[in-house]
């Protein structure tokens, strides 16, 4: 079974996406922020990254940043999530290393599209 780690520093988030993810047949992470994620990445490699932007200590760009520098860091399909939808936001996060970016707030169709466009269904 594939893996997806939850990266946001909403508790809430990171649950209702949960619930979301299990049902498209990912085991679930969860990271409260970047240097979490970057942690759990290092102990075990997932196949598939939901990222929030803005979070304390480590923010997504960077977390992003410092996954894809990481042995095996190029594997995981990082799918950028955030409120920002400036084109400038978007741009930087997809030159940083992300697949795919959705908009929060987000529901079970638009994860699933986004899954299904980066390979991942």
């Amino acid at each position: 079974m594939k893996t997806c780690l939850i990266v946001d520093d909403s508790r809430v988030v990171r649950k209702v996406a949960g619930r979301i993810i299990q049902d498209l047949k990912f085991d679930v992470r969860e990271a409260g922020d970047g240097a979490e994620a970057l942690t759990a990445c290092r102990e075990d490699m997932p196949d598939a990254i939901l990222l929030d932007w803005s979070m304390p200590v480590m923010n997504g760009l960077d977390f992003l940043r410092a996954l894809r520098r990481e042995r095996g860091g190029d594997k995981p399909t990082v799918v950028f999530c955030s409120t920002e939808n400036d084109a400038e936001y978007i741009g930087e996060a997809m030159r940083s290393g992300a697949n795919e970016f959705i908009m929060k707030p987000f529901d079970a169709d638009i994860i699933e599209s986004k899954f299904a466009e980066a390979g991942l269904l």
